[in-house]
């Protein structure tokens, strides 16, 4: 079903009602108009579920999409799809809109499929050199730390991992005394990943960013899970990738009189312009879901991976500038759990597709939503 009303045309501009101050011109001059969204319910494709898709990629050499299934290898083998989408949705005939084209299961680097429970997927990201890189929360309870890996996307083979600093990996339960409880939490790991890529030459180096949905375990304030650590690095033809920085990311506050049960990281998105990232922050409360996208600027931000721990002042710590691009809730349009974000392709006056979809978590009460933007960045 198409979720449009009368084809909002809203437009949103984050620079519109601000003055020009100092802060401001930290950022790019972007805006954003709704196209559509179209709702899909869990269907089947070649006998597995199409559904809890946290996470998409743009092949613009082939206008094709890849999204990825964050399914733990139980309903079917863990997998992502090709898909083929529309510019922008007919309203008039929405089921056209999205079209699954073919799916791929995952390997790990023996050729074999993930076992059950042994991943899971959250976010995916297409490479210069054409391969894809796959974020996995991992699954603490089995003691299955959490990875990214570089995949073949035509065999869906694991062909390497990232190196993920020590801080990031779970060690409990406590083996040494002398040491303090750190890492992800279970299901609150890799939920965001993108390149930043500068030229599609496939021996030219790009960067990668990631960060967890939430706060690593020995960053967490009581009642407070807002100190997110954002990694960055470069990937070289030749040789390990070399981490750059981490920087500490703040979620937005959540009001005091809120009713928010869950709130958390879900998407992160490296602009042309270096230095610029999008992220998408999602909700949940009694109410439903909600999510707010942001711009972000990297310039100036202090370097935390020798901080042990984020969880006391912050007084000479320097965060990642934030912007608010959108809060979706001001749409006026029902909103699912959405998890997934990339750019596609340029339109006619050279503004761009900014598309979000909905992790419908393989739930009846829930769909699959695919959101359509306008996306524009002004000189």
């Amino acid at each position: 079903m198409i979720g449009l009303g009368a084809l909002l045309a809203l437009s949103l501009t984050a620079c519109d009602t601000r003055p020009l101050q100092a802060e401001n011109r930290l950022f790019l001059d972007l805006s954003l108009e709704l196209l559509g969204t179209v709702e899909l319910p869990t269907f089947t494709f070649q006998d597995t579920p199409v559904g809890g898709l946290s996470g998409i990629t743009y092949d613009r050499q082939n206008d094709r999409y890849y999204a990825i299934s964050d399914d733990r290898s139980i309903l079917a083998p863990a997998r992502f799809y090709q898909l083929k989408l529309a510019t922008i949705p007919d309203a008039q005939a929405p089921e056209k809109a999205v079209e699954v084209e073919s799916v791929t299961f995952l390997k790990d680097t023996q050729g074999e499929l993930y076992a059950p429970h042994t991943i899971d997927t959250e976010a995916i990201a297409l490479s210069p050199r054409h391969t894809l890189y796959i974020a996995s929360e991992g699954n603490l309870g089995r003691q299955i730390p959490p990875f990214i890996g570089e995949f073949d996307p035509t065999t869906g083979q694991l062909l390497n991992t990232l190196g993920l600093p020590k801080r990031f990996l779970p060690n409990t339960p406590i083996r040494n005394e002398e040491d303090i409880p750190h890492g992800i939490r279970d299901n609150l790991g890799f939920e965001s990943l993108t390149l930043g890529i500068t030229s599609l030459a496939p021996d030219d180096p790009f960067r990668l960013f990631t960060a967890p949905e939430s706060a690593l375990l020995q960053d967490q304030l009581e009642q407070d899970d807002s100190r997110l650590r954002l990694l960055h690095y470069v990937i070289n033809p030749i040789g390990p990738e070399l981490l750059i920085s981490e920087n500490l990311y703040l979620l937005d506050p959540i009001p005091p009189d809120s009713i928010t049960l869950a709130q958390g990281l879900v998407e992160l998105f490296a602009l042309e312009r270096e230095g610029y990232l999008l992220s998408l922050e999602r909700t949940l409360s009694f109410t439903g879901f909600g999510a707010k996208l942001f711009q972000l600027s990297t310039g100036n931000a202090t370097d935390t991976s020798r901080i042990e721990t984020l969880s006391g002042s912050l007084s000479n710590v320097e965060p990642l500038r934030k912007q608010l691009l959108l809060n979706l809730e001001d749409l006026g349009i029902p909103l699912d759990n959405l998890e997934g974000m990339t750019l596609g392709p340029r339109l006619p006056d050279g503004s761009q597709i900014l598309l979000l979809v909905s992790d419908n978590n393989f739930s009846e009460d829930q769909v699959t939503q695919f959101i359509w933007f306008r996306f524009t960045q002004k000189p």
